[in-house]
């Protein structure tokens, strides 16, 4: 079992940034990976970003590319995301949510953080 808590989410202006860290407790490791996905007002969750446990793999969603980054720190049992240039249309709650097998099934989920950001 793995038990994934975010924070860092918040309210912020467009054009802002906000990082968000998603720490986990339990067995992960070098076969899993890591992810963020966002869930708007209305719409259905959809990813974000992920990162393998090496943190050699990335990948992006296009609407986030070249504005947020994640990463990850397995000494602290920590995975980040980092948003840049954030808009409007970025205003969701954010999970953080582990793949123990690397083939796109996303087994454990955190609660999710709040992001809003103003025009």
């Amino acid at each position: 079992q793995v038990q994934l808590v975010e924070s860092g989410g918040g309210l912020v202006q467009a054009g802002g940034s906000l990082k968000l860290s998603c720490t986990w407790s339990g067995r992960a490791g070098r076969t899993y990976t890591m992810g963020w996905f966002r869930q708007c007002p209305g719409k259905e969750r959809e990813f974000v970003a992920s990162i393998t446990w090496s943190g050699v793999s990335t990948r992006y969603a296009d609407s986030v590319k070249g504005r947020f980054t994640i990463s990850i720190d397995n000494a602290l049992n920590t995975v980040y995301l980092q948003m840049n240039s954030l808009k409007p249309g970025d205003t969701a709650d954010y999970y953080c949510a582990a793949d123990r097998f690397t083939n796109g099934r996303y087994g454990y989920w955190g609660q999710g953080t709040q992001v809003t950001v103003s025009s």
